[in-house]
């Protein structure tokens, strides 16, 4: 559906951060900030996908082009 534009090690650190940042829902259930959290939903699934949509808006790729 749509060409990946994320690279492995971009992709490895956009799940990672997405997954730490889901973890605060869980690990601070009484802090008022905790929700912030669900903003690891977009790193998290960039990284499981590929697919940046930010990176597709302003025409990047961290992929290595081989020929």
């Amino acid at each position: 559906m749509f060409e990946q534009n994320v690279g492995l090690s971009d992709r490895a650190m956009r799940a990672a951060a997405g997954a730490v940042l889901l973890a605060m829902i869980f690990l601070a259930p009484e802090a008022p900030l905790r929700w912030f959290g669900l903003i690891g939903v977009v790193p998290l699934l960039t990284g499981l996908f590929g697919v940046c949509p930010f990176y597709r808006l302003f025409h990047k790729t961290t992929l290595n082009k081989q020929s």
